[in-house]
């Protein structure tokens, strides 16, 4: 069987199973965050935390407790990496340094999942396991959480009432936080992420607590390897769309990702939980058709990237690539083009970050897709919770331009798009692009002889021209947009990239959820508008097209020139 049709029998296997997945994932999901009980574990860890599940919270409470809880994080991570050399199960590696650290700590925080280190050199168990494992799990779990929280702006049978002077008034609670982040981690990702475990374990990832030992001599010197729980943080890396690698190599590496069946297995983890949240965003505001028409906007963007993809790494140039049969520099053989450009476009078009192949070997319109994937807020279908609340921002855009062609009050669901719901869309919508283009901007100009002592891009770039101004772009896209994948011809490890990508990462996570949160709760403040022969259908597939249409302009129009520089001018070019 040739490369072509290998890749599009493993395209549609992975659509088979996410299709097969949907609907109960989806029915489960909003079950879990629906439910007035409590079980016991989940009541053990509201009192360790001091919680009271059953408090409603108005977004500036909720977002408070994201804060917090995601502070406390940072600081307990950092402090474990700078202890690393007095702690237990820290086979012989010393304390890692304050810069990269923080970076470090961002990253995992922040469901970014950047790495500027070689995991397997650098991280003992002790951190890996009981450290960057564990930010996997909360850190998925609290994105799930502000994306509940917008559902619940929208749906109308959430709303509680309270009365004011006798007139009954709308709360706008958006549920408890704390609630959130327990169920999500118990209920949802603990359970998925054994079963995903047990699963990949079989098809050879390796699981267990070995340390570092020679396995012989190798050209240029002995080779030196390390076992670890690998099986286990790959699947919560792939289901909580992490990405964070336990090798440097990541899924590249055959211990996390030893064969094809494998390759298929992590590229569905990486997709069945945003997918799925699409159906619990319908179920939850009593529409499943809306749920559909936002999974098919994510699902039109998501193929269309796909085989943009395959053409271009298909795409013969020359002799070299006639006997290889397509581009297969920086692709493992194991996986040959088409399992490498499916992974690596569910990684771009998530939050994820893992990579199963070198980026920055993909032709330039290839590294280039990989960089716009990241650039339209990882949508399609996006990062888990992030990726929901991303396209529902987006969708508000769309009705909101929809409003204004046909010169009426925009609604979404039952609520008036109004100026203060445009603002908090907008800035939520501006975040990022600023991180991106400034933190570029200043890493390019700082690239000078005299600013060389800054540790910047004068000496951290491989590349040269468009390929090197593109592996600057694409480590602050990552950053900003919490992917965490790299082209990898940058050297990121330096004070100012681990300083300037660690604050990209926290700004972008957390500063887009302040407004996230502020529109969902400026949406369960109001009352329900019934639905009139004006109203936009936006369960229909004509909405569904004015929504990819609203995700794929904002970000063209946004990116457009930064782009011209780098992937585009280099694939022009070759």
């Amino acid at each position: 069987m040739g490369p072509v049709p290998s890749a599009v029998l493993q395209l549609l296997a992975l659509t088979a199973a996410l299709g097969l997945t949907y609907r109960p994932l989806g029915d489960y999901m909003a079950g879990v965050y629906r439910s007035t009980k409590h079980w016991r574990v989940e009541r053990w860890l509201y009192r360790c935390v001091g919680a009271d599940p059953d408090t409603g919270m108005r977004w500036p409470a909720y977002l408070r407790g994201v804060l917090a809880f995601s502070l406390v994080g940072v600081v307990f991570l950092y402090l474990m990496q700078r202890l690393q050399g007095v702690l237990p199960g820290s086979p012989g590696f010393a304390s890692v340094s304050p810069a990269l650290a923080f970076n470090t700590a961002a990253s995992f925080v922040a469901n970014t999942n950047w790495q500027a280190y070689a995991g397997e050199q650098t991280m003992g168990h002790l951190v890996q396991t009981g450290g960057l494992a564990v930010q996997n799990f909360v850190s998925a779990a609290v994105g799930m959480a502000v994306a509940i929280a917008l559902v619940r702006g929208f749906a109308p049978s959430h709303a509680r009432l309270r009365s004011r002077g006798g007139t009954p008034v709308r709360t706008g609670e958006l549920g408890n936080f704390w609630a959130d982040l327990v169920r999500g981690t118990v209920r949802i990702l603990l359970p998925l992420a054994l079963v995903g475990a047990v699963l990949l374990a079989a098809t050879g990832v390796i699981q267990n607590v070995a340390g570092v030992h020679d396995v012989g001599q190798f050209i240029g010197g002995p080779q030196q390897w390390d076992g670890g729980a690998v099986a286990s943080q790959e699947a919560i890396k792939e289901l909580g769309t992490n990405g964070g690698g336990y090798f440097n190599a990541n899924s590249a590496h055959p211990f996390e990702n030893p064969n094809g069946l494998s390759n298929l297995l992590e590229i569905f983890l990486i997709l069945v939980i945003p997918s799925a949240l699409t159906r619990t965003f319908g179920t939850m505001v009593g529409s499943v058709r809306q749920g559909y028409a936002v999974l098919g906007a994510m699902a039109a963007i998501w193929l269309g990237f796909t085989a943009l993809t395959l053409w271009t790494e298909f795409h013969h140039g020359g002799p070299a690539f006639d006997l290889a049969g397509a581009s297969m520099e920086g692709k493992e053989t194991r996986f040959g083009v088409g399992g490498s450009s499916l992974f690596s476009t569910a990684t771009t078009l998530t939050s994820t970050g893992a990579v199963n192949s070198f980026h920055s070997s993909f032709t330039g319109l290839g590294g280039g897709l990989t960089l716009l994937g990241m650039m339209l807020g990882e949508v399609a279908p996006g990062g888990v919770g992030s990726g929901l609340y991303g396209m529902l921002v987006l969708a508000v855009i769309a009705v909101f331009v929809a409003g204004l062609m046909v010169g009426r009050t925009p609604e979404y669901l039952g609520k008036k798009i109004g100026s203060r719901e445009m603002k908090f869309a907008a800035v939520y919508l501006l975040v990022t692009p600023t991180l991106v283009l400034v933190l570029t901007a200043l890493s390019v100009a700082l690239a000078t002889p005299r600013d060389s002592v800054l540790n910047t891009a004068a000496t951290a770039v491989s590349g040269s021209h468009a390929h090197g101004f593109s592996e600057i772009l694409y480590a602050f896209t990552s950053g900003a947009n919490n992917n965490g994948s790299a082209f990898a011809g940058l050297d990121a490890d330096t004070d100012w990239y681990d300083t300037t990508l660690g604050l990209a990462m926290l700004l972008g996570r957390f500063v887009p959820m302040v407004f996230v949160l502020a529109l969902a709760g400026s949406l369960a403040e109001q009352r329900p508008v019934p639905e009139t022969a004006g109203t936009l259908r936006t369960h229909k597939p004509l909405f569904a097209t004015l929504l990819v249409g609203t995700t794929v302009l904002v970000t063209g129009l946004t990116y457009f020139p930064a782009l011209a520089l780098g992937p585009l001018a280099e694939g022009l070019a070759s």
